[in-house]
């Protein structure tokens, strides 16, 4: 008597994938693209989607699971709470490691995070030996492959459609999100100080925005210093809403991203989806950016940014006004049936991996 044929992934066209994505649930505070994404692949013929939950991650029941931000997963208020976290995704490792279920990851970021434990930088190495497929976000990520899909980041149209909006104000720079280091928010505040230090009459009145809670106290410290006695500059550090979000960006002349280095940014496409144009560093990213929609729409600076950079930038929005850049190539639906293409492959890269292990055995 024979011993009965374990069944095979089926991989036709037609079946159903079952993804698990790495987020509990939908919340006002949810990054949009996660928000944008969920809504595309429930739209896309063939997936199902599924969020976590640690009993269902353990527990099984899906075939892919896709990861975006995976230290997310360690992430803890305390010490115990951190260590709890870290054991649990030790254990889900373990768990990928035996079981069936195929790894997908978007590479949102090149590094790993900095003030990782061992530990910590350990199960996220272990993820990245497991990863079937890695979903890259820009060309400029790394060399296609077998093991790649390039789905370019989704644009915001959709999501900032019905919200208020503002305005231009002539003369206003604006940065929004999250105040990190890296972001170098303080080397901005330096920049315009210069610029309205040279502007010349043609050029009008300057003024600064920044919105966006600062990631500690000392940075915050540092952003007040920096500006110290400067009328002209108006800090809201705080969490913004969507809606705020949408009035702070199109408030403003020019959105300017002044971080030292820059890989993606949904600050980016933000300011794009909502007819704004951008000054970012530049690199193969932002010119592959800028090849897209128009250097109309991105502008670059080399170095350190400087008033130059910003006044230079200001003055090419005002000779070309108006109009909207073209984001069709970043359209969702197209992401959502790429992804699908991602989670095939990787079912099939799986399949294969298993099917080594049994001849192997």
């Amino acid at each position: 008597m024979t011993a009965p044929r374990r069944r095979e992934p089926r991989l036709a066209g037609h079946r159903e994938i079952r993804v698990l994505q790495p987020f509990r649930m939908i919340r006002p505070t949810t990054n949009p693209y996660i928000v944008m994404l969920d809504r595309a692949l429930r739209e896309t013929p063939g997936i199902r989607v599924a969020t976590f939950s640690y009993r269902r991650a353990f527990l099984g029941g899906y075939d892919v699971v896709h990861l975006h931000w995976p230290e997310t997963l360690l992430e803890g208020r305390t010490t115990p709470r951190r260590l709890a976290r870290l054991l649990l995704a030790h254990l889900y490792l373990l768990r990928l490691r035996l079981g069936r279920v195929a790894v997908v990851r978007t590479v949102h970021n090149l590094d790993l995070p900095s003030g990782l434990w061992p530990a910590q930088i350990a199960y996220l190495r272990g993820l990245e030996r497991l990863t079937a497929v890695r979903v890259h976000l820009n060309e400029q990520t790394g060399a296609a492959g077998e093991d790649v899909e390039m789905v370019p980041h989704g644009h915001y149209r959709d999501w900032f459609a019905g919200m208020p909006t503002s305005t231009a104000t002539p003369g206003r720079i604006g940065f929004v999100g999250l105040v990190r280091g890296y972001k170098n928010v303080t080397g901005l505040v330096a920049a315009f100080r210069e610029a309205t230090g040279n502007r010349v009459a043609d050029d009008g009145e300057l003024s600064l925005q920044v919105c966006g809670k600062a990631s500690n106290t000392d940075l915050e410290r540092d952003l007040r210093r920096a500006v110290g006695d400067m009328e002209n500059v108006d800090l809201d550090l705080r969490f913004l809403t969507e809606e705020e979000l949408a009035i702070a960006v199109t408030g403003c002349e020019l959105l300017v991203l002044p971080y030292r280095h820059m890989h993606n940014s949904g600050v980016a496409l933000t300011a794009l989806s909502l007819n704004r144009p951008v000054l970012v560093p530049r690199n193969p990213t932002t010119l592959a950016l800028q090849r897209e929609v128009g250097d109309r729409w991105v502008h670059t600076f080399t170095g350190e940014i400087d008033g130059a950079d910003l006044l230079a930038a200001l003055r090419t929005v005002r000779a070309a006004p108006g109009g909207a850049p073209d984001l069709s190539a970043r359209n969702w639906d197209l992401a959502g049936r790429a992804h699908r293409r991602a989670y095939l492959r990787a079912l099939r890269s799986r399949h294969r991996r298993v099917r080594r292990g049994r001849t192997a055995a």
